[in-house]
């Protein structure tokens, strides 16, 4: 870490991106980078859906400060690539020649682009680039599934800790009722099916408008799907109550800010909110709870879960609504 002192990688201003290795460090040669969804949400927007300026402010990012870490949203992102050496010291268990996916965050992996970023329009997620990056002793990395595209793959990878975490607070209820809030994306696609393994009662995922509601629908990963505007809290618990009743579990996976309200108030008494999302505000979370009486547990996903990746990529495999949704999610 080069700013400040004595900071973490996540915390730091600004990383040491230089190529030679410590011992237990992994570089890895970049081939493409996938943006978190609130980050590239707010570049879009903030540029007004200007693909060479949201591509312009990425590398600015990465060049000033040595990772991708949005400055406004504070997350990142994670990446695919090739391990290109290895230090002697390393307990990744890596050798060169192996395609990973990195399983922690951009905001703390060092990381140099060495090609401009020539080959993405600035218009997607998914980012092709060429580069390097750098893992720690204590970062986590997984082998890519050679059964899987490489961009579904990533897809997949980047929010392999929902569906893990959600089958583990699904697991401790007894035949709950889940809601997920943002159901028709890629963790809220993949926390639905686990909810459904996990031995959920009933599944609802909550959408934004029509076309997502027919994507949900068409998977047939939940036993309802209802509209509504999860930034309205009336709104959000209304359509939940539409189902039956409030959720025992619900799950917030969509990538706008001003949905912690809603989700607390579409929950029962004594039930669980996790929140995936990095547009969360844990004071509006806490506060909002607080201020309506709301005796709920709240979750934040830290995107890590011990088995988190096998599981989603099995999910996958096995699930043909999952995986048709990411296809058709991926274009």
């Amino acid at each position: 870490m080069l700013e400040p002192a004595g900071a973490l990688p996540q915390a730091a201003a600004r990383l040491d991106t230089r190529r030679e290795l410590w011992p237990d460090e992994v570089r890895i040669r970049v081939e493409r980078l996938n943006l978190d969804a609130a980050s590239f949400r707010q570049l879009a927007e903030k540029h007004d859906g200007d693909g060479d300026a949201v591509r312009a402010e990425v590398l600015e990012i990465v060049a000033a400060r040595g990772k991708m870490q949005n400055p406004v949203t504070g997350s990142g992102g994670m990446l695919i690539g090739t391990v290109e050496e290895v230090g002697p010291e390393s307990p990744l268990g890596l050798v060169p020649g192996d395609r990973v996916a990195t399983l922690v965050s951009l905001t703390l992996t060092p990381l140099v682009l060495e090609d401009g970023l020539a080959g993405w329009d600035g218009r997607s997620e998914q980012v092709p680039a060429d580069g390097y990056a750098v893992l720690f002793g204590r970062s986590i990395a997984a082998r890519l599934p050679e059964d899987l595209p490489a961009d579904l793959g990533l897809a997949v990878m980047d929010v392999c800790g929902a569906p893990a975490l959600t089958r583990r607070v699904v697991a401790e209820y007894d035949a709950p009722v889940v809601a997920v809030v943002g159901g028709a994306g890629k963790s809220g696609s993949l926390s639905l099916a686990a909810a459904r393994r996990a031995g959920a009662r009933r599944v609802v995922g909550v959408v934004p408008n029509s076309a997502e509601a027919d994507l949900l629908r068409d998977a047939a990963l939940a036993d309802d799907v209802v509209l509504a505007d999860a930034r309205d809290p009336l709104a959000l618990r209304d359509a939940v109550v539409s189902t039956g009743d409030l959720a025992d579990v619900t799950v917030v996976c969509v990538d706008v800010p001003g949905c912690e309200q809603g989700a607390v108030l579409a929950t029962a008494p004594g039930g669980t909110v996790i929140f995936f999302s990095m547009a969360t505000s844990f004071s509006a979370a806490a506060l909002g709870a607080e201020g309506i009486a709301a005796d709920v547990t709240m979750l934040i996903g830290n995107g890590y879960v011990p088995g988190h990746a096998e599981y989603a990529v099995g999910l996958v495999r096995t699930d043909a609504g999952v995986r048709g949704l990411f296809e058709r999610r991926l274009g």
